[in-house]
């Protein structure tokens, strides 16, 4: 963390677990298919597994290497896989925190309520930053991709004197999204609309063949499943079939289509702005470049913004890796340089 002038200390604190460690999935009423977690994949051989408590939610992460303390958060309907192909050269310039949200992955699925608030993007940032915390870190630099990004957004604003840097990709404001929502982009995100129906609709219909979403979700955007490593798509796939993840993550766009919408509307009535240095990136076949001005409606909303397109679609982490680290390490190391 940093200490009163401004420098980097590093962490005292470590949670570790077994390297072998797995967790034995059973069949819930949602989920019909058995799997067994493997939450150690081999990208993150050098990193230590943890869980921590956050108030009664287990969030489940990776920590390796050594330096600025870097949070890495993932999107649906992924987890913290989606880092590996940058993980092990990330370790070498920062502290790296690869996290689960809450409701993916190994962390913890708490049930949820009648206005979706354990699933809030308020809720699921306080769990990061209490992360984040528990390991010496007061203030970090924060790297999200998609529903990560979207709790990375509300922490940055919930959170301000915790977020010194902030890079955001493929995405553009949850709020302009919805009020800008015409049919071309309804039909690109359709799962936006789907998976905000009442429950059990939506649950019932991807649990049925969970394996199926995921391929035809993420294969669906610009490039179909050829990015996707072999082991880190069956670590999406197993992922949803966790019992109660598929209601988790209808929760969380339940969520960001109800209250999450309230808190951005009370920020901008109030007008609080994001403070941080953010860094935009999205690709340029993706539907945020094709639907949105990312740049104009982060501007809207926060003080200090750039950014630019990358030659990829939607998964920008492993579409094109040494593109995002090379705008990583720029705008992150910017930070010691300064």
């Amino acid at each position: 963390m940093r200490n009163h002038q401004g420098h980097w200390k590093k962490s005292s604190a470590s949670t570790k677990a077994p390297a072998s460690k797995q967790f034995s999935i059973a069949e819930d009423a949602y989920n019909a298919f058995p799997v067994t977690l493997n939450i150690h994949a081999m990208p993150f051989e050098d990193y230590e597994p943890f869980t921590f408590d956050a108030a009664g939610v287990d969030i489940f992460g990776m920590k390796g290497g050594n330096g600025p303390p870097l949070l890495l958060l993932h999107g649906h309907p992924q987890t913290h896989e989606i880092w590996h192909r940058l993980a092990g050269v990330l370790a070498q310039h920062f502290t790296v925190i690869a996290t689960d949200l809450r409701g993916y992955g190994a962390s913890a699925k708490p049930p949820s309520d009648a206005q979706h608030t354990p699933y809030s993007k308020r809720a699921m940032a306080a769990d990061q930053v209490a992360v984040m915390r528990h390991f010496g870190f007061e203030r970090f630099m924060v790297c999200a991709h998609d529903r990560g990004a979207r709790v990375a957004h509300r922490m940055a604003l919930d959170f301000p004197e915790a977020v010194d840097r902030l890079m955001l990709l493929d995405i553009a404001p949850t709020l302009a999204m919805y009020e800008a929502t015409d049919r071309a982009f309804a039909t690109a995100y359709f799962h936006w609309f789907f998976l905000i129906q009442p429950e059990p609709l939506p649950e019932l219909l991807v649990g049925a063949h969970p394996d199926a979403y995921v391929e035809r979700v993420m294969g669906s955007r610009h490039a179909g499943l050829a990015p996707f490593a072999p082991h880190a798509l069956q670590a999406y796939r197993d992922a949803l079939r966790q019992p109660g993840a598929v209601h988790a993550m209808c929760e969380d766009y339940r969520a960001s289509a109800s209250i999450d919408l309230e808190h951005d509307r009370a920020d901008i009535e109030c007008g609080n702005r994001l403070a941080c240095p953010l860094r935009v990136l999205w690709g340029q076949e993706g539907v945020i470049e094709q639907c949105f001005e990312p740049l104009v409606e982060w501007r809207r909303v926060a003080r200090d913004v750039s950014g630019r397109a990358l030659p990829s679609g939607h998964y920008i982490p492993e579409e094109v890796p040494d593109e995002l680290l090379a705008e990583m390490l720029a705008f992150f190391e910017a930070t010691e340089a300064a």
